[in-house]
């Protein structure tokens, strides 16, 4: 064989070196997984690789018809392997990255997002819906909510160690606290002694050690937005995206939205304003003026005239 297995050095010496560097576990996952994909294209380990063979393996990926943003995901953990793990920097070199075409994100109408949270299959659906739309929060910032989270008396939840090892506040609406304190009544408690009570699960899954799973609840949402009859390509994603988006139309200054998304970049939450189709659709084109105008000649005639009838006023 020569594909790194869960036993194999080179493996072992990745999974330490991405651990050494605080990694998360899904960024772990990734890469390994690149690395799988890239050492079944060679038949044999990635200690063997040559520069023909990154090249090669940049081609076949080319070829198979994936996206730029999939190419560069899966060469960021190649070039991983090559350039920390077996110290190649030669071959890292050689990994290239594709430019991504910007796109605009989906975005969900109020109507529609209604749509979708009374269509959603019961009260666990609903309520980890209404966090996300009504909290802005990633599609994993809501199955790990704790206990510990939710601060009541200030209003608002406390977003721990999210994307990029940062913590952050957002607001708690009264709405989604209703539904919060309705779903903890009904939750499943079989593995709450097992667990600090600060420490426990909001939305817990099947062990103790892990809350429900990102792909149960896009589950839950694929199938409400079904139920309410919306085409629109979703995601867990698209939930935060209109969030942003409906927060900007109705007037949200952006450094708010920034500091609630828990953007670094102010320009990552500036692509909202390429998407707040209420406030493009209400702009004032320059025609709109042109024609409340009227054509050059009408409005040199009015002139005309008013110039006219002051001289008669003068004499």
């Amino acid at each position: 064989m020569k594909t790194p297995t869960a036993s194999s050095p080179l493996r072992r010496r990745m999974i330490e070196d991405m651990t050494a560097r605080n990694l998360v576990p899904d960024t772990q996952r990734g890469h390994i997984f690149s690395c799988r994909m890239f050492a079944t294209f060679l038949g044999r380990s990635p200690e063997t690789a040559s520069a023909d063979d990154i090249r090669d393996f940049q081609r076949h990926l080319i070829d198979s018809g994936r996206s730029a943003n999939y190419r560069n995901r899966i060469m960021t953990g190649v070039k991983f392997l090559l350039k920390v793990t077996m110290r190649r920097h030669d071959l890292a070199a050689e990994v290239y990255h594709v430019r991504e075409p910007q796109t605009v994100a989906v975005v969900l109408a109020p109507e529609e997002v209604a749509g979708i949270l009374s269509h959603a299959a019961g009260l666990q659906a609903r309520t980890m819906l209404s966090t996300s739309y009504g909290c802005g929060l990633r599609g994993g910032e809501v199955t790990r909510l704790k206990v510990a989270d939710i601060d009541a008396a200030r209003h608002i939840i406390r977003v721990v160690q999210s994307k990029g090892k940062k913590d952050r506040n957002v607001m708690l609406p009264p709405d989604v606290y209703t539904l919060l304190r309705q779903w903890w009544h009904d939750r499943p408690t079989r593995h709450d002694a097992e667990r600090a009570p600060t420490e426990r699960w909001i939305f817990p899954g099947r062990t103790p050690d892990r809350p429900i799973t990102r792909r149960q609840f896009l589950r839950y949402l694929k199938d409400a937005a079904a139920a309410a009859g919306i085409t629109k390509p979703v995601t867990l994603h698209t939930l935060r995206h209109s969030f942003a988006t409906h927060m900007h139309e109705a007037g949200t200054d952006i450094r708010v939205i920034q500091v609630v998304l828990g953007h670094s970049s102010l320009a990552t939450t500036a692509r909202y304003t390429r998407i707040a189709t209420n406030i493009i659709a209400n702009l004032k084109s320059p025609l709109d003026r042109l024609q409340t105008q009227g054509p050059p000649e009408n409005r040199g005639g009015k002139r005309a005239k008013a110039k006219s009838a002051r001289h008669k006023t003068a004499a």
